[in-house]
């Protein structure tokens, strides 16, 4: 690579060439044996292969998209089964059948699922283009990711009432995939290093040509809450892929990449998740936090966020790596978990810094009433 990095025919941008910097430096062990990170906490993977049943997803000159991704997903979840311990894999679909898109995202959350893997192959009208790509949610303008986006998202139309259940969403307007800017995705940053992760098996273990990790508008990632990817495996209508991804040896080679990412994943958020035990077992309430309940009405306080869920917890420290004082926030259909409260803004900060060592995503947030502030409009307030 040189100046300006470059994968394909698309630039990547700083925050993805330090995140391509990161990975190089994770030895990548492409023999899959038994691994174990670590004595944490288990983990689940929904593995979801693209299209089904009525939908046969892209078509090749012998061949369809469906079949070949429930193959490759079989074969992913196997090894990850066989080898990972304390990881759990949940598909959306073990046989030909057709599962609506908001299904298949439903079946991640209310798993409570750790990683979302949605494995595709991919269709161009030029008929040389080749190589592999992996996909996290994002609003683009680049037409050609935008064009695959189109074509993964056009399964809805096979749907009944899709236009009330997909919130007016048409998947062939370019103006519908504008509500895409809207969306915080908080789980971009595990998401990208997934992808990468999975770019890096094709290309160095299985010698795939890498077309990059790309951002587009895909339904099927943008309801999920946790990090999440669609990774296209190759081309349909290119014939010598076509061969290879319905080849054996080709869709076992396809797996057991996707299923080394994921474990050098897991034994990366594992790393980072470990806390010197003399930490851990000391780890009480912060220093100058107040009592939630004791916080008069109308004033804001700033906590700090660990969990998201959509199932109830129980507050207990043994559900949130001992972590003590912690306090439910509910909001709509979810259930956020939060510790420490402080009533000047930088100690939350400060506070959120040493949470990090035990939730590397641990972000501030306002609260006011027991509700849940825009952390801007919070801080307008409280300068008054």
């Amino acid at each position: 690579m040189g100046t300006g990095t470059k994968y394909g025919e698309h630039y990547i941008n700083n925050i993805n060439i330090i995140m391509l910097f990161f990975i190089a430096l994770i030895p990548i062990n492409f023999t899959c044996f038994a691994d174990d990170p670590g004595k944490k906490e288990s983990y689940i993977i929904v593995i979801d292969p693209g299209h089904g049943g009525k939908d046969p997803g892209a078509i090749g000159s012998f061949s369809s998209e469906k079949n070949i991704t429930l193959a490759i997903s079989l074969k992913t979840g196997e090894y990850i089964e066989q080898n990972l311990k304390d990881v759990k894999v949940i598909y959306t679909r073990k046989t030909d059948e057709f599962v609506d898109l908001d299904v298949r995202s439903d079946i991640a959350n209310k798993n409570n699922a750790d990683l979302f893997i949605s494995i595709h192959v991919n269709s161009n009208n030029e008929h040389n283009a080749y190589g592999t790509e992996t996909y996290v949610m994002g609003y683009t303008k680049d037409q050609a990711n935008l064009d695959v986006a189109i074509k993964e998202n056009q399964v809805i139309l096979l749907e009944n009432d899709y236009s009330n259940k997909y919130e007016g969403f048409d998947p062939k307007s370019q103006e519908s995939y504008i509500m895409f800017t809207t969306r915080q995705n908080i789980y971009l940053k595990q998401s990208l290093e997934l992808a990468w992760m999975i770019q890096t098996q094709y290309k160095n273990q299985i010698g795939r040509y890498d077309r990059g990790v790309k951002q587009s508008g895909f339904w099927v990632l943008y309801k999920t809450t946790m990090p999440s990817v669609l990774t296209e495996t190759g081309f349909i209508s290119n014939l010598k892929e076509e061969k290879f991804i319905n080849s054996n040896e080709g869709q076992e080679n396809i797996a057991a990449s996707i299923y080394n990412a994921c474990k050098d994943y897991i034994s990366e958020i594992r790393k980072k998740s470990v806390m010197p035990a003399v930490i851990k077992d000391t780890l009480g309430p912060a220093t100058d936090s107040l009592k939630l309940n004791t916080i008069p009405n109308g004033k804001i306080v700033f906590m700090i966020q660990v969990v998201t869920s959509n199932k109830k917890i129980a507050t207990k420290p043994a559900n949130f790596k001992n972590t003590k004082d912690i306090v439910e926030l509910s909001s709509g259909n979810k259930f956020r978990y939060a510790t420490g409260v402080f009533s000047d803004y930088n100690k939350a900060v400060s506070y959120r810094k040493q949470m990090e060592k035990i939730y590397p995503d641990a972000f501030v947030i306002a609260v006011k009433n027991n509700k849940i502030l825009p952390l801007r409009e919070a801080l307008e307030q409280d300068k008054r």
